[in-house]
């Protein structure tokens, strides 16, 4: 028996197909499979859904369609891989999302951090991949409202690193960090907006992504072996001076007390070299080092005047450099016999080679390596002590001849 279709006019049948062919997608996708996604937020879309302890298990499907999940069009069984649509209702609570099934590089990354180890240590506060991405709003970080988007990490970092009750639970080293990196010249820079908020560094610049390990780590991108060579991955011609200098000398040669970058600069409290403040304070982390030179320099003209805040005045800086410090036995050295003169003559622009003999690191209490400055000095507090005792006992003897004539003129008037 033929099919009934086949009875139906051939202009009929025409008719039919330009129809669906032409037929508007929303026609179309109302014949199309339902959306796997529909079971789930019949319970998880509704806004105040709680579970039995009383939390949220809401699911914003606006948020979640917007998604880089939503938009590959993945259905909730593919992270929550112990339920499905046709198993419902499910178990009241299942395991969590499996992250590694589809990033398992990065997983591999995270496991090895120290956010991991915390949290197989019993610190299950430490962060997860959710506290960083997200849930259900993963957004890709090159989108401008990803939480991991360049101008929201530090934001995102903050919420452990710069909360205050947090640190304290988590018993967080460093304290609140966040704070600090805020209030710094790369903080500033990220949050003032423009060119220079997308060249400033943040978090994730300094400490990676997924490879966030502890400083005292020996691999971490911060540690002290490794600090200056991230740092010069934004300040190329800085790094150049300092690997050739003799502290950088040192560090590469495996000396960990060598001083580095942040021994100066800090980590999360870097400011701008020119800024006063930073200019007075930064001798006091040359003197952590050079206890016997820092003494020295305050007991002359240049380090009294700079401990008065005042910066144009010879700090150790301007005599030695900044990240180019050399012994003076090397020709490139800025206090070497070849350039001292040149050096001085940045202030004093008539020195000459008698005034660069000055020695601003003379000891006054080394009696046999400056036995001149030595006994000045003795001779300078005999002389003071002379002359204070002399008119102090000239004063306190002419106090008491006054007080004797005072008397002598009372009993004389009565």
């Amino acid at each position: 028996m033929r099919a009934r279709s086949n009875y139906l006019p051939l202009w009929f049948k025409a008719a039919l197909t330009a129809a669906f062919l032409l037929a508007p997608p929303a026609i179309l996708a109302a014949d199309a499979a339902p959306d796997p996604n529909e079971a789930c937020l019949m319970c998880h879309g509704d806004a105040d859904a709680k579970n039995a302890a009383g939390n949220s298990i809401a699911v914003d499907a606006k948020a979640f369609a917007a998604s880089v999940h939503g938009q590959m069009s993945f259905k909730c069984s593919d992270c929550h891989t112990d339920t499905s649509a046709d198993k419902l209702p499910h178990e009241p609570k299942l395991k969590p999302a499996d992250c590694s099934s589809c990033h398992d590089a990065a997983v591999k990354d995270y496991q090895a951090t120290a956010h991991a180890k915390a949290r197989a240590g019993g610190n299950m506060v430490a962060a997860t991949c959710s506290d960083c991405h997200g849930k259900h709003d993963i957004a890709r970080s090159s989108d401008p409202a990803s939480r991991t988007h360049a101008t929201h990490v530090e934001a995102t970092c903050a919420t452990c690193h710069g909360n205050e009750a947090m640190i304290q639970k988590a018993k967080i080293p460093g304290g609140n960090v966040a704070s600090q990196f805020h209030d710094s010249i790369h903080g500033k820079m990220l949050n003032g907006g423009g060119d220079a908020a997308a060249r400033a560094p943040n978090c994730v610049s300094c400490h990676g992504a997924h490879k966030i390990v502890s400083s005292a780590d020996p691999a971490s991108r911060v540690s002290r072996e490794n600090v200056a060579l991230m740092c010069g991955s934004c300040h190329q011609q800085v790094y150049s001076r300092f690997s050739q200098s003799k502290h950088g000398g040192l560090g590469q040669g495996g000396n960990s007390a060598a001083p580095t970058c942040v021994d100066c600069h800090s980590a999360h409290r870097v400011q701008d070299h020119t800024a006063t403040a930073f200019q007075s304070s930064v001798i006091n982390e040359c003197g952590n080092c050079h206890a016997d030179f820092i003494k020295t320099y305050r007991d002359t003209y240049h380090g009294q005047v700079t401990q008065l805040g005042y910066t144009r005045i010879a700090t150790c800086a301007s005599c030695h450099g900044a990240h180019e410090v050399l012994p003076a036995s090397d020709p490139r050295s800025m206090i070497s016999p070849e350039n001292i003169v040149t050096t001085c003559r940045n202030c004093h622009p008539g020195a000459n080679a008698n005034f660069a003999k000055f020695r601003p690191h003379g000891n006054a209490h080394d009696r046999v390596g400056d036995p001149i400055l030595y006994y000045a000095r003795i001779f300078m507090q005999a002389l003071l002590a002379g002359v204070f005792g002399f008119f102090g006992l000239h004063t306190l003897l002419w106090l008491l001849r006054s007080l004797k004539e005072v008397r002598a003129n009372r009993k004389g008037r009565h």
